[in-house]
């Protein structure tokens, strides 16, 4: 059950090919074993439909088919019964798991094969960047980089991640096997993997709890972090050394992390309080300990130096002789004596930091190196002096989320009960300002222990509280960063400072005055963008918010919500307006002697500020990356990207490389030109996108009726609701499942609607020429970058498939909106292969296009089959098999669409 390959595919695909018959193979063995070869049949026949389906809607001499061929397809699909119904659907579901699991095996042979053929460095290697970096700089100023550089993705938990553990679970050792050598026992142990996928259950019984999540989370730092961020280290290390002829690998600071939001972000989701961030920071902790634990002795085991046959520095004979390990075995062994030490105090948890426990295995390098025994130093001991480094005792770096209103209500409270100030929410912005400004400069805080407070404060505090316990016991990266959500005024970063004083986290008033944690403002909407920059200007002339900066070493983090504010404004003028706002926080900063740091609040679509990440890091503003970047990683794309531990590293890399590369010089928008003409394209683009989905009557109703967001809301998925709020609009219904609705209906419309009117306007009022929207696509990163990611998200769209869907709305609704959908698609793809040159989409990505072009055959029928559950379940056909399968095929599509939300 195979796709038919195009001719001319490159001799290196021929793996690819060879992998995805055998995966394909196997599965449908498996079905005709598990279902009868009836239901393989049948599968096979709708799957050879749905490709007649597609090429009579793009082939004209085939057009007069695609009614008929439509009609034979809903026929066949409406008469199935419902329990063949699921068996089609998981069939198609695990075909496109199984592609993207060949497909990510190829990428990583390929990448290996690339590596010892001694080819050209790639772009997006760490290589590749060194050599870029190196041709206008020294070494020190090189090695000086990654002293003030810091780079961390961070995993959320936001829902769009369908996968069970026991799924992945499954799938990576499926991709394990695929990539040994073929033999008849290696296919056996495929065969038995994919019967396992088979009677694995897609779908949870119940709805994921925060304490699942952090459960999921932390997978990845098991399967892929801890192991492989320490050789990504060694492996960047020995790239410094080769490149700047260094004698030894230079010991790089631990500039690359990977932070969480998962047990911390309360942003909409009433599940997270203190005692979820208590069981996220221990749960890490106790994972990160083990691991320490069974390092140590793995390495007891590897130091049996006797110092009988060498000379032992002194330091580490004293060591030994403090180490508590007496044992006559072993009285002529120093290091494993230090390292029984180690152990022994490290599961008392006698070590006060992780600083401490650094020191000692610091000693047992610097010891071998000493007596000439450094290539012992250079193994597992190595490794875990990095992990130390990275992980501490912590793990990983949670960071506290919330909305600002609930900011706002919760310090209200404190003000009014402490007989401060009664209406403080009925403040205009500047008597807020000074209100909080004058509260924050003293050390006294406003709760009463006799006091009662509503649930709000108390989970507010509480969750403070919980950090400031964290800290303490874990070290105080284990909860540095709060992010405000909706931050619109500097009051709104004042309030937070109200709720860290209360825990402790915050000091005012005397010599040790500061903060323990950076205050991050996240700035989504297009209006909130369009002010970030005076916003943070207020706070900076602020003394007291300046004071806490200064604490922090002159560095102020904000986030920019890619998400919210496509949401609000559309991809173009969205994109746009976060290009401006980089460039307007970059002054603010400059003005006042602050280092900004960026945070990216990107989703895995690109109408989320999805896409390719190296691209998108290159095409930020000249001056801005310097070395900072953090970025989000959510829903499916965690697994896509971390599931695989060799790929993990791949994408870690990709970020460190982006991140040296763009810190160095680049070509910003020349002053003037450029970004006159993305002004006007943006207000164009904008018009039209809020003409649609805001100034169209009912267009929400068309939303909730042509799409499967109803559906999507009630799958178990995440432990948050598809709304922030009780509403019906689209202000309260959260970025995601709007973006992921979109995905699920073929439209993808968050990802590309306004640009064909936005261009074509512009052109028709006479404001430039086509040439000049060609010399930008060209030369300038960041344009390049957008149309990039407008023709990947184009390519994975389908008009005739999303015009299936239109046919749930009811007429009227369905006759005023779509028509207008399809016709910017259309003027969106006329425009901009008028300005690539193109004349098909991903012209210049055959791997990509490739890819999506072999999903179609997977990807179609799980369309069709979920438009028919769909006219099933909404004609009253309630019947949970029918629920359980509209949930596998939004399972199967967002798998086969990869970043789908």
């Amino acid at each position: 059950m195979d796709t038919p390959d195009r001719d001319g595919v490159e001799e290196k695909e021929q793996l690819l090919r060879e992998d995805r018959r055998l995966l394909g193979r196997l599965l449908g063995d498996v079905i005709a074993e598990q279902v009868g070869e009836a239901t393989r049949e049948g599968i096979e026949h709708i799957r050879q439909t749905a490709v007649h389906f597609r090429r009579s809607l793009s082939d004209p001499k085939l057009a007069h088919e695609a009614a008929a061929v439509k009609a034979e397809l809903e026929s066949r699909l409406d008469a199935l019964p419902i329990e063949e119904t699921l068996h089609v659907v998981r069939a198609f579901s695990y075909f496109s798991q199984l592609l993207n699991i060949a497909e990510d095996a190829h990428q990583n042979r390929r990448r290996r094969a690339h590596a010892l053929a001694g080819a050209p460095r790639r772009q997006g290697s760490f290589g590749y960047a060194l050599e870029r970096a190196a041709a206008g700089r020294s070494s020190s100023e090189i090695l000086g980089f990654f002293g003030r550089a810091r780079v961390s993705p961070v995993l959320t938990a936001h829902p769009t991640e369908v996968q069970r553990q026991s799924i992945l679970d499954c799938e990576r050792e499926i991709a394990r096997l695929i990539a040994t050598p073929a033999s008849p026992a290696r296919d056996r142990a495929l065969h038995a993997e994919v019967l396992r996928l088979w009677l694995t259950a897609m779908l949870r019984l119940s709805k994921l709890t925060v304490a699942d999540e952090i459960t999921n989370a932390l997978a990845y730092f098991r399967l892929t972090f801890i192991e492989e961020i320490p050789r990504l280290y060694a492996d960047l290390e020995e790239a410094l050394r080769v490149r700047l002829g260094l004698d030894r690998r230079p010991w790089l600071p631990p500039f690359l992390t990977v932070g969480t939001w998962v047990g911390g972000d309360r942003d909409g989701n009433p599940n997270v309080g203190p005692e979820a961030l208590e069981t996220a920071t221990a749960e890490q902790s106790k994972l990160i300990l083990a691991h320490y634990l069974d390092e140590l002795h793995s390495l007891g085991r590897e130091l049996g130096l006797s110092s009988r046959l060498m000379n032992t520095p002194p330091e580490v004979l004293e060591a030994a002789e403090k180490s508590g390990e007496q044992s006559q075995h072993r009285r002529d062994e120093p290091y494993r004596r230090i390292v029984s030490g180690i152990h022994a105090r490290l599961s008392a948890t006698g070590y006060a930091s992780a600083a401490e426990l650094a020191a000692d295995l610091d000693l047992l390098a610097r010891g071998l190196e000493q007596q000439g025994a450094g290539l012992l130093a250079d193994g597992r001991l190595r490794a875990l002096r990095r992990k130390v480094s990275v992980f501490g005792f912590h793990l990983a770096p949670i960071d506290l989320r919330q909305s600002s209103d609930e900011h706002l209500a919760t310090v209200a409270e404190l003000l009014a009960r402490a007989g401060v100030e009664p209406g403080y929410e009925r403040l205009d912005e500047a008597k807020r300002t000074a209100l909080l400004a004058r509260e924050l400069a003293g050390p006294r805080p406003l709760r009463s222990p006799h006091l009662a407070y509503s649930p709000r404060v108390e989970r507010e505090l509480g969750i403070v509280a919980a950090a400031a316990r964290a800290n303490a016991r874990l070290g105080a990266a284990a909860v540095s960063k709060y992010v405000i959500s909706h931050c619109e005024s500097a009051s709104d970063l004042l309030e937070v400072g109200v709720l860290l004083r209360e825990a402790g986290l915050l000091r005012a008033g005397d010599a040790t005055a500061g903060a323990d944690m950076d205050v991050i403002p996240l700035f989504e909407s297009i209006t909130d963008l369009e002010r970030c920059g005076a916003i943070m200007d207020r706070a900076f002339s602020e003394p007291v918010y300046r004071g806490w900066v200064r604490s922090r070493g002159d560095e102020q983090e904000v986030m920019l919500g890619y998400s919210d504010s496509n949401k609000d404004g559309g991809y173009l003028s969205s994109s746009w307006t976060l290009y401006k706002a980089t460039g307007d926080l970059m002054r603010v900063c400059a003005k006042h002697g602050v280092r900004l740091r960026l945070f990216h609040g990107r989703g895995g679509s690109v109408g989320r500020g999805g896409g390719p990440s190296y691209d998108a890091v290159l095409s930020q503003p000249p001056g801005s990356v310097a070395g900072a970047l953090r970025l989000t990683e959510q829903g499916e794309v965690i697994a896509s990207k971390y599931a695989d531990p060799e790929n993990g590293r791949h994408n870690l890399e990709i970020l460190a490389a982006a991140t040296l590369e763009a810190s160095g010089p680049g070509e910003g928008d020349s002053g003037g030109r450029r970004a006159a003409i993305m002004e006007e394209l943006s207000g164009f683009a904008l018009a039209a996108y809020r003409d649609l989905v805001r100034d169209t009557p009912g267009f929400m109703d068309y939303f909730r009726a042509a799409t499967p967001f109803s559906e999507i809301a009630s799958l178990n998925i995440g432990s948050r609701p598809a709304s922030r709020k009780a509403s019906q609009g689209l202000d309260d219904l959260r970025a995601i499942p709007w973006v992921f609705s979109w995905s699920q209906c073929r439209l993808m419309l968050p990802g590309w609607y306004g640009f064909g009117t936005a261009v074509s306007r512009w052109l028709e009022k006479k404001h430039g020429t086509i040439d000049e929207l060609r010399e930008m696509h060209v030369n300038w990163p960041f344009f390049r970058a957008s149309l990039s990611n407008l023709d990947m998200v184009l390519a994975k769209s389908d008009l005739g498939i999303a015009a299936r869907y239109a046919e749930l709305a009811e007429a009227p609704l369905r006759q005023a909106v779509f028509p207008r959908i399809e016709g910017e698609w259309r003027r969106t793809r006329e425009r901009l292969f008028e300005i690539t040159g193109a004349s098909e989409f991903l012209a210049d990505n055959p791997t990509l296009a490739r890819s999506i072009r072999n999903r179609f055959a997977y990807l179609d029928p799980l369309n069709h089959i979920q438009l028919a559950l769909l006219r099933r379940y909404r004609a009253g056909d309630t019947d949970e098999r029918t629920v359980r399968a509209i949930h596998l095929s939004i399972n199967g599509i967002a798998s086969a669409l990869r970043n789908s939300g």
